[in-house]
């Protein structure tokens, strides 16, 4: 090993996200989606461990359902990253996996913003903001926004992203959130195709979408939950029933404001200070089985 490498290895955290607010609002030329978004990453999440190698990269994972091949967004980051600031290194990551797959909680986007993170400390910085950022939106819609460190707007597919006004920040961070999956996933590309098919359509025109969320931000005064808004949560209840089902138990029995994020199938719902989640937990794996996912956690 030589003698300019970290002996010990780089911790990163990776997150989980919610879509607060996520109005899809057309089909582009180029078969990506706009969409308007409020999106924040909680406290809980996946942890990579980098550890600095001679050269080449080799991801493991403690979830042996987790592909580690090339495919896996981890390598391509790095690969991409080493295209794009010259670096010579390689890395050895090791994941721990919290964030269900197939969630819509932004996990593999996660894990990519992840590794850029962490490669760019290891190798100096050679990428500032701006183009570390380019190099995200290469990955995916998702990867940007967890550059941030916080909420963002995300506009375009997912790559124009904007801080929130400080007082809308202090609306949201620190809430208590309660985040459940079912036993099943939904494919993001399966939600986009009914978007486009479905009638009659699920689109929320972009003067509309922007119309909702100035309201909230203009406001100063609304809570979080009365930003809560998805219509990708259309084509998900239309198929998968038991979705709409709980969550509108969640809300007779315990006047929460639950919702879907980004394509599904997992869900959230924030917590009111005082609430305990054990009753709630013991509702959602009612519905959906003992083995549910279920985690609380704040909004970052």
């Amino acid at each position: 090993m030589g003698k300019n490498l970290i002996v010990k290895p780089l911790v990163v955290h990776s997150p989980a996200k919610l879509n607060l607010f996520l109005a899809i609002t057309g089909k582009r030329a180029d078969g990506f989606h706009d969409l308007v978004s409020v999106a924040a990453p909680v406290d809980f999440g996946d942890t990579l461990e980098i550890a600095e190698a001679e050269d080449g990269f080799v991801l493991t994972c403690d979830d042996p359902a987790l592909e580690v091949d090339e495919t896996n967004l981890v390598l391509r980051a790095a690969r991409a990253f080493a295209a794009a600031s010259g670096w010579k290194g390689g890395a050895r990551f090791s994941m721990v996996k919290r964030i269900p797959m197939g969630a819509g909680l932004g996990g593999g986007s996660s894990n990519a913003a992840a590794t850029l993170r962490g490669l760019n400390e290891i190798a100096g910085y050679p990428l500032k903001g701006e183009k570390l950022a380019e190099v995200a939106a290469q990955l995916g819609s998702d990867c940007v926004l967890f550059l941030s460190g916080g909420p963002v707007i995300m506009r375009g597919r997912g790559e124009r992203v904007e801080s929130l006004p400080a007082g809308a920040v202090r609306r949201l961070v620190g809430r208590r959130v309660l985040i459940f999956k079912p036993g099943f996933s939904i494919s993001t590309a399966w939600a986009y195709r009914r978007m486009v098919t479905a009638e009659p359509g699920w689109y929320l025109p972009t003067q509309e979408a922007e119309g909702l969320l100035a309201a909230w931000l203009h406001s100063r005064t609304h809570a979080a939950e009365e930003l809560l808004f998805n219509n990708m949560e259309g084509p998900a209840f239309a198929k998968y029933i038991a979705l709409p089902v709980l969550l509108d138990v969640l809300r007779a029995e315990f006047g929460l404001v639950p919702r879907m994020s980004g394509s599904g199938s997992a869900c959230f719902a924030l917590l009111p200070h005082e609430v305990s989640v054990d009753v709630i937990q013991t509702r959602i794996r009612e519905h959906w089985g003992p083995k549910a996912f279920v985690a609380e956690a704040k909004l970052g």
